[in-house]
């Protein structure tokens, strides 16, 4: 099998509609697109760059910026730089914060309308013993169901689609052609400690001018269902807050402040049980419902137009896929999957992400712990924000008598919402739909990510994901993206590749 038949990543009856002059204006992205004949050479340029771009994103994969750990954070951003210089950004420059550095780059080609990109750099942590392949090799294996995958750390959160957006602009340059929009990109390496200092990059003068000129911002995304093929155009995403209560002995005043014998249990408090004891007032007692006073105060209950985007979505998104992907049997209260979509998009959530004190090695060692940490994370819809959460969370608990427990806030941002008439909402559906993706609009996406930098004031602008493509296991073993799709439903990198350009095109021409 020849390269290019192999590595389209594009569907069959995709590929045949491309073959006649009459179906090829058809599929291709805009006025300015389908008058141009450029799609064939693009085309050609992805499919001979594919063993580029697949390297491109092992190479990336094998460079772990973890904030969370300050692991390899400067070489992380030297490394994006050059990726952006390599995909022929004209002016690169690293922006340092009082955290992590970030990047910005722009890519002026003399169009009339620019757009704005934002990628991460850096990835979750990692315990290699988790693991089928080592998550830093970012081996190539066959999926069954899915076709050749790479498997490693960052490889859909984000690497992947980011690589396959940089694809779209090598194959551009490749082909003799030009981007047809200027872009801005703007790049963090704390997104996954909750993005604490991406708002001083963002307001440094020079990089909020360029936002401003933009139609929107984007950030890239491989989330097409394995059964349909379909994806999921988001009109906003909740906020998020991370941090950790931390129960101790020293601060307290009670208990031990190193760990003792456990035989000291029956005369000395444990500041291990203190922090439970905390914990169960911030919520109902099935855990579901965050209890925290006041905390529902300024939640905005989901408006009848998104009612009935999700009464849409339901209709068209498989509940079996959710399921499958999540390793569920069933959703809170047995709710229905309409219900159940419901409650994602509308409820603000309090979550343990972890819970630390004492011994945690094999077998038992008979200690009472010090010092107890949980690690938190907060989502926020709207009208919620992350400042007035923190403080609800710290008076909570003050009322109930933990001034103890500290409250240490690592990371966040407020939630977002995108007009769903903005050009870039509308630019999205128009390209999903011009290649034959099944789409739904969701009000607002489960997960966070921080547009709200850009949504807001002084910044402003409509803000989302855009991509083809799948990929799997963000934050967990076994991370993957798709690279040569199996699935006739589910775009390979190529694919990927070729949508971001028919996505570009689009922003060029929509009126």
């Amino acid at each position: 099998m020849t390269n290019t038949s192999k590595r389209t990543g594009l569907v069959q009856d995709r590929r045949t509609l491309l073959t006649g002059a009459a179906t090829f204006t058809l599929f291709t992205p805009g006025l300015t697109f389908a008058a141009s004949g450029d799609l064939a050479a693009v085309r050609k340029a992805a499919e001979a760059g594919f063993d580029a771009s697949v390297k491109r994103i092992q190479d990336w994969i094998a460079l772990p910026s973890i904030a969370a750990e300050n692991r390899d954070m400067d070489k992380g951003a030297d490394y994006m730089m050059a990726l952006a210089r390599d995909a022929g950004f004209q002016q690169v420059e690293k922006v340092p914060t009082d955290g992590h550095p970030g990047v910005f780059a722009t890519l002026d080609v003399g169009a009339k309308r620019w757009m704005g990109i934002y990628f991460m750099y850096d990835v979750k942590q990692f315990d290699p013993a988790e693991w089928s392949s080592p998550p830093l090799e970012a081996r190539i294996v066959d999926k069954p169901g899915f076709g050749k995958v790479i498997v490693g750390r960052g490889a859909v959160n984000q690497k992947g689609p980011e690589a396959a957006f940089l694809a779209a602009l090598h194959a551009l340059r490749a082909a003799g052609r030009k981007s047809p929009v200027n872009l801005v990109l703007v790049c963090e390496g704390e997104e996954e400690i909750g993005s604490p200092h991406f708002h001083q990059i963002v307001s440094r003068p020079h990089i909020l001018a360029a936002l401003k000129r933009c139609e929107g911002v984007v950030i890239p995304a491989g989330w097409q269902s394995p059964s349909n093929g379909g994806v999921s155009v988001n009109l906003g995403a909740k906020g998020i807050v991370e941090l950790e209560l931390v129960a101790s002995g020293a601060k307290w005043g009670r208990g031990p402040r190193t760990d003792i014998h456990s035989s000291e249990k029956a005369r000395v408090d444990s500041p291990a049980w203190r922090l439970v004891q905390a914990l169960t007032t911030l919520v109902t007692p099935d855990g579901n419902t965050p209890a925290i006073d006041g905390y529902f105060e300024k939640v905005r209950p989901l408006t009848a137009r998104e009612r009935e985007l999700i009464g849409l979505a339901a209709q068209r998104m498989s509940e079996a896929d959710a399921k499958r992907a999540l390793g569920v049997d069933r959703w809170i209260d047995d709710l229905p999957w309409e219900k159940a979509l419901e409650r994602l998009a509308s409820q603000p959530t309090i979550n343990i992400e972890g819970l630390v004190s004492g011994y945690t090695g094999p077998g038992g060692k008979t200690v009472l712990p010090g010092r107890a940490v949980a690690k938190i994370d907060l989502r926020l819809v709207p009208n919620m924000t992350m400042a007035d959460c923190v403080a609800k969370l710290r008076a909570h608990l003050d009322k109930r008598g933990f001034q103890d427990i500290e409250v240490n806030v690592s990371g966040g941002y407020d939630p977002t919402e995108t007009d769903e008439n903005s050009r870039l909402i509308r630019a999205e559906l128009n390209s999903y739909k011009r290649l034959g993706v099944e789409t739904s609009v969701y009000p607002r996406l489960a997960g966070s990510w921080p547009g709200a930098v850009f949504t807001s004031a002084p910044v402003g602008l409509p803000a989302g994901q855009f991509g083809l493509g799948h990929g799997s296991g963000a934050h967990a073993p076994n991370e993957y993206y798709v690279i040569e799709s199996s699935n006739p439903k589910v775009e390979g990198l190529v694919g990927a590749t070729m949508g971001y350009v028919d996505f570009l095109y689009e922003i060029a021409s929509i009126r």
